[in-house]
């Protein structure tokens, strides 16, 4: 069948080449040697796409299904290094959360601790505080009491004194001290 189509083929060649034989040379199929050459070159080109199609295509072929395969395992390992990948950073999120979680409970258990340590201090330094205030508070209360005796004696003799000078006569200790301890029990200040 194909060689009745080859032969099809360039005996309407022929057929055309005849009509335009006057025109145009390079088509003049009545040339012996312009007919050989068609006849060679539809022979050689028989055998090239004869050696193409039994022995060139089909090694391309394998070598593109060869190529197709290798890129489909390629394929397969990366989605299978992506699957790992995720993995890991899923775990490696779980293990950053779970560290957080750890260090923020450290945190609130060292100021937890830092909190009572404090208050213990605070507890015993305002313990030691008050000690010192009564300790004040007593020393004061001496004092003032001390000051309180003064007080009524420096008052008698500045009261005398001022009678005396303002009445060119010599107090009565007695009436001046009687006078004193009234006032200073109405203002409150006698002991």
């Amino acid at each position: 069948m194909k060689r009745s189509a080859i032969a099809g083929a360039v005996a309407a060649c022929l057929a055309v080449s005849a009509a335009h034989a006057e025109t145009m040379p390079q088509l003049d199929f009545g040339n012996k040697l312009l007919t050989a050459q068609v006849v060679w070159g539809a022979l050689i080109f028989g055998v090239f796409y004869l050696l193409v199609s039994h022995w060139g295509l089909p090694k391309v072929g394998a070598i593109l299904e060869m190529r197709a395969d290798t890129i489909a395992r390629d394929l397969d390992q990366a989605r299978a290094a992506r699957a790992d990948a995720d993995a890991a950073v899923a775990e490696l999120t779980a293990a950053r959360r779970a560290a957080y979680a750890q260090s923020q409970a450290a945190i609130a258990d060292a100021a937890l601790k830092a909190k009572t340590e404090a208050a213990a201090r605070s507890a015993e330094q305002a313990a030691r505080l008050d000690a010192q205030l009564a300790h004040s508070e007593a020393r004061i209360a001496t004092a003032r009491a001390s000051a309180m005796g003064a007080l009524r004696e420096v008052a008698v003799e500045a009261a005398a004194a001022v009678v005396t000078r303002l009445t060119q006569h010599a107090a009565d200790e007695a009436r001046v001290a009687d006078a004193v301890g009234q006032v200073l029990a109405a203002r409150g200040l006698a002991s």
